[in-house]
């Protein structure tokens, strides 16, 4: 049975935007303390659930994600290539989800025209006319104008008709980049997915003793301490209350200025400071240091286990050169080695290699490697390089890796790298392997 605190929460949850509310009327209507309401209260207003404006109160909000994502709109658009805007100024700030290139006859492309699209289209009235209909906006290209009618259309649908002076191909390069972009960055897996929230963990008053402390604590996690008003100022662990009395208050034993995360940081990042701190887990707070939850190190690892990045969306330029690594059984003393094969877009303005390719191929490789070998999250903290001499483009790359020192927490890998069959640099890899307790 749910707790009186979730009953609350799951009252406010289900009011209408804009519904005012307040600590009595609460109270009142769900027949419980005024205490118990004001601090879920504070908790949907932390949340995003309720916001509390002066001389008018507290009302319920759509609560927005704890980690915005700028989405690609078509005012954004309109800076990225260099349009104009001829018409449907009233919906420059919607949301563009894909587009299309209108070169097929209008019958044929109709499907494939959904809302929030943009159809890419030269001087054919037609065709914008069935876009502006079906409720997708229209870019001109070759800088061709358009008809009154048509602005006229697209005034009343409230959808943009651009106009710019490039050819679709550069376009469809331009708005392509910028969705994949939007794509990397939601596939980026943070805090804010995989946190413990506030209704679901013990809290203990700032004012408490170390007899309410003994009352409550759970061994496991640190125990965060909490004003009334619900801001973390500090975290209560067994250790720091051995051999003190009941009556001494927690605030003289409690650690001062924990570390914390907020819901917006990555996984990896929070990994990282759990591993080299030796913490099951952290607090979460806003910027304000009012506390929304704790993350445990169990969920973090279990997290990274799962992450992966889809392809077809995730076009980083270490998924591009990872594309092009192939596995090969090297010889001893190499316990792994792969080969790469040079490619133009890897080359820097003198037609060699780049140094900044040639460190990501040593990466993806050492991290390919330690995975094999049953350690799957790997953060590569730093890379010893050293070039002795140019790679050619389109020749052959060999990458040969040996474990140098392997422990529980960490790696140090020694890494060859040969260019047809000659040495063309060298790299000491020292990484940390982010494992569960």
């Amino acid at each position: 049975m749910a707790t009186k605190h979730e009953q609350i929460l799951d009252y406010i949850a289900n009011l209408a935007v804009g519904k005012k509310i307040s600590v009595r009327s609460i109270a009142k209507h769900l027949k419980v303390s005024e205490g118990t309401a004001y601090r879920a209260i504070k908790e949907a207003e932390n949340t995003g659930f309720v916001s509390t404006i002066a001389r008018v109160g507290t009302i319920r909000i759509e609560q927005k994600p704890l980690n915005p994502i700028e989405s690609v709109t078509f005012k954004t658009l309109v800076d990225l290539i260099d349009a104009n805007v001829l018409g449907g100024h009233a919906g420059m700030d919607k949301k563009l989800d894909k587009f299309v290139i209108g070169a097929m006859t209008p019958a044929a492309m109709r499907p494939y025209i959904t809302r929030n699209s943009l159809l890419i289209v030269g001087n054919r009235e037609d065709v914008q006319r069935l876009a502006l209909e079906d409720g997708a906006a229209v870019l001109i290209t070759g800088g061709f104008e358009t008809s009154p009618a048509i602005i006229a259309l697209a005034d009343n649908q409230q959808l943009p008709v651009l106009q710019t002076a490039y050819d679709t191909f550069t376009v469809a390069t331009m708005i392509n980049r910028a969705l994949s972009d939007q794509a990397i960055k939601q596939d980026i897996l943070t805090v804010a997915a995989i946190y413990t929230p506030l209704s679901q963990i013990e809290t203990i008053g700032v004012e408490a003793t170390v007899g309410d402390y003994l009352a409550m604590t759970d061994p496991h996690y640190p125990l965060p301490v909490i004003t009334r008003n619900g801001r973390l100022v500090g975290l209560m662990r067994p250790a720091l209350v051995a051999g003190k009395k009941p009556t001494v208050p927690i605030e003289r034993l409690m650690q001062k200025d924990p570390q914390t995360v907020k819901p917006y940081l990555s996984v990896t990042t929070v990994g990282h400071t759990m591993q080299d701190n030796g913490m099951n887990a952290m607090p979460v707070v806003d910027d304000s240091w009012n506390l929304l939850g704790i993350v445990t190190r169990n969920a973090v690892f279990s997290s990274l286990t799962g992450i992966a990045h889809s392809r077809e969306l995730s076009n980083t330029i270490a998924d591009q050169v990872s594309a092009q690594l192939t596995a090969i059984t090297p010889q001893k003393p190499y316990g792994g080695g792969f080969e790469l094969k040079t490619v133009p877009a890897m080359t820097n303005a003198l037609g060699t290699m780049s140094f900044g390719v040639l460190a990501e191929a040593i990466n993806s490789c050492t991290t390919r490697y330690l995975h094999a070998s049953g350690r799957r999250n790997v953060l590569v903290e730093g890379v010893n390089l050293t070039t002795f001499r140019p790679v050619q483009l389109e020749s052959i790359v060999t990458v040969l890796l040996r474990v140098l020192e392997l422990t529980r927490h960490d790696a140090t890998v020694d890494v060859d790298v040969l260019s047809d069959g000659v040495q063309v640099a060298k790299a000491v890899v020292t990484c940390q392997l982010l494992e569960r307790n």
